[in-house]
């Protein structure tokens, strides 16, 4: 249902307030440059740090803007299985094409419960979900089984895979019909080669065009084109990971002019060592 190259995207912020009016042109700009959908609200939009109430709101601002020309996928996950429900119904209502439900972080359910608490919004919210699986940041990690009993969910279409394995991705490509995404800019091409159908990616927030070519020539077949982007694009998209995303991206969109590069605590500002790093990269990529 979603392939192609999604962006995760940048919560941008003013004066501690959410920048709404930076947040409609970062749409436009995506849009304008061919992403292929929006991913607001998920970790790259420090939906821990937004309020109940700013959280809906960016959600809603990124449907309005968008209207229609692109799909928003809305992040909605919580460790609350109440309280992802309540975010997925708001998500609906306010016309999102589907939601990223990421695992329960920090309280370390078991692979029951992960079953559980998906299977529980899926049933409660008719609208398409896309699992999000990220042990590095949830701590737990959903097993290739319990995506495949999901899998049998019509409102359960697709897996944001970033948990760094290629057997894991093989395993739910091979055994599943849901569409895999990469969460990993630096593994979409390997992930592509196998089977997957895109990603929801933090290196799009600056060079949408980037991604959207290796993407599209990757879903064409024409691997020779998805590797030479690849390459091109593989300096950057670690620099972006220098320190814990949203940090680099945020660095990055301020030096080009694109952001405030303000975060919200514990969330703070890239070391200067890596800020060096980051622009000299920015430089050779010809984005500086």
């Amino acid at each position: 249902m979603f392939t192609g190259a999604m962006t995760a995207m940048v919560t941008p912020f003013s004066n501690r307030e959410v920048d709404e009016a930076r947040l409609r042109n970062n749409v436009s700009f995506q849009i304008d440059h061919g992403i292929s959908g929006l991913v607001p609200c998920g970790t790259t939009g420090e939906s821990p740090t937004l309020s109940h109430d700013e959280h809906r709101r960016v959600v809603a601002q990124v449907v309005e803007a968008a209207n229609g020309r692109v799909p928003v996928i809305a992040g909605a996950g919580s460790n609350s299985t109440a309280e992802a429900l309540e975010l997925t119904q708001h998500a609906k209502s306010v016309g999102a094409a589907a939601t990223l439900q990421v695992n329960p972080y920090y309280n370390k359910p078991t692979q029951e419960g992960l079953y559980r608490h998906f299977a529980t919004i899926a049933d409660a919210v008719d609208l398409p979900m896309v699992l999000y699986n990220i042990p590095g940041r949830s701590v737990v990690e959903l097993s290739p089984e319990t995506i495949e009993r999901l899998a049998a969910h019509p409102n359960i279409v697709a897996t944001k895979e970033a948990t760094g394995s290629m057997d894991v991705a093989s395993q739910v490509i091979a055994s599943t019909d849901l569409t895999v995404l990469s969460g990993d800019d630096s593994l979409t091409l390997p992930l592509m080669s196998i089977g997957a159908r895109g990603v929801i990616s933090v290196f799009a927030n600056i060079a949408p065009k980037w991604v959207t070519a290796m993407t599209d020539a990757a879903l064409a077949g024409d691997f020779v084109s998805a590797r030479e982007q690849h390459l091109s694009m593989f300096p950057l998209c670690k620099a972006m990971f220098l320190e814990t995303n949203p940090i680099p991206v945020k660095t990055a969109m301020k030096l080009l002019g694109a952001d405030s590069g303000e975060m919200r605590l514990p969330m703070c500002e890239m070391s200067e060592a890596n800020t060096s790093i980051l622009r000299d990269a920015l430089r050779d990529g010809k984005l500086l």
